[in-house]
């Protein structure tokens, strides 16, 4: 039969209180006190119950997490960082990789709550009535990273989505173009796709270059979709110097799609994209790319929903909002 806290306590000699007192690590226990506990422990092999810990502490050292598309270059590399400093801190992470799937969004909701977790990250922009209300009343921290919190009842870790648009539009207007394609995920989307395209257009505006509507394309962030918007593209009679898409995965579907139209890249026309993930340095040419730091949005992200699970009453005023920054590769070159 597997060993319990009592078997433990009777074969270090001690109270089962003590034994308690060193499985959850507290302060001030004596040498001779943790050397019995543990040597008994080994001993009999002994594992606590996690559910039995869960219902006594209240807590799970459990987070949840809603991924939009795992298989998205971004993503996966948040959640990379999320795991490692879960991990460090002593949680456990259960992903629920949706698809862009509200009710799948809203079942793994439900399963996080029944499983009484202590906390959820949100990486998934879209949200409908049902899910708003699931937020509102959770009993649970949730936090939302990469993206925009629905309200101010929730803390949000991110960057600044409309500024970095327009710093990466203001980037390539001074370096000449003028002529500039802007490649939008679903607009619906606040952060990657509303507000990007929101500073694309007010950088436009801010240096007097009218919008032109033909050079506006709308898909779903995928490289797929990136390659099909070039396709479009092509197809018109005027064309653009440069194409500023909305993630690296779209800038390498368009790449693809001028390098298999017999265009040259950044000859013919440039290329630049955004997130900065690993997608953009491996293709050749490399991907000129607006840097969001994602080791530091995954590491923030946990470090913050770990203050507001230790502790319940804290309240955090604003958004944690960090740096983005332009990095140049080899698709962008300036207009003469």
């Amino acid at each position: 039969m597997r060993a319990s806290i009592k078997d433990v306590a009777q074969r270090a000699g001690v109270s089962v209180t003590s034994v308690s007192r060193v499985l959850n690590g507290e302060k001030y226990i004596s040498e001779a006190l943790l050397e019995k506990v543990n040597r008994a422990i080994e001993e009999l092999d002994y594992s606590p119950s996690h559910i039995a810990r869960s219902l006594k502490t209240h807590r799970t050292n459990t987070i949840g997490i809603i991924v939009p598309d795992i298989t998205n270059h971004f993503f996966s590399t948040i959640l990379r960082s999320i795991e490692e400093t879960a991990s460090a801190l002593g949680y456990t992470l259960l992903v629920g990789n949706i698809a862009e799937n509200l009710e799948k969004e809203m079942k793994y909701l439900q399963i996080f709550k029944e499983m009484r977790i202590d906390g959820i990250i949100i990486m998934h922009q879209k949200f409908n009535d049902e899910i708003i209300t699931f937020f509102n009343n959770a009993n649970m921290p949730i936090l939302f990273s990469s993206i925009n919190a629905p309200s101010n009842a929730h803390l949000s870790v991110r960057i600044d989505d409309y500024r970095a648009a327009f710093d990466a539009t203001e980037y390539l207007i001074r370096m000449g173009h003028t002529k500039i394609a802007y490649f939008s995920g679903d607009l619906q989307d606040i952060a990657a796709g509303r507000n990007r395209y929101s500073g694309y257009l007010g950088a436009l505006q801010e240096h007097g270059i009218k919008r032109n509507e033909s050079f506006i394309k709308l898909g779903d962030y995928k490289l797929s979709s990136g390659r099909r918007l070039m396709e479009e593209l092509l197809r018109q009679e005027e064309l653009p110097t440069v194409i500023f898409a909305a993630t690296d995965d779209m800038a390498v579907g368009a790449l693809n799609g001028a390098l298999d139209h017999g265009l040259r890249v950044p000859d013919d026309i440039s290329i630049i994209g955004f997130d900065g993930s690993a997608v953009a340095e491996i293709v050749r040419p490399s991907i000129t790319s607006m840097q969001q730091p994602m080791d530091e949005l995954g590491r923030k992200s946990v470090e913050y929903i770990h203050q507001l699970i230790v502790h319940p009453d804290l309240i955090i005023q604003e958004d944690i909002i960090l740096q983005h920054w332009l990095v140049e590769r080899e698709s962008f070159k300036p207009r003469a």
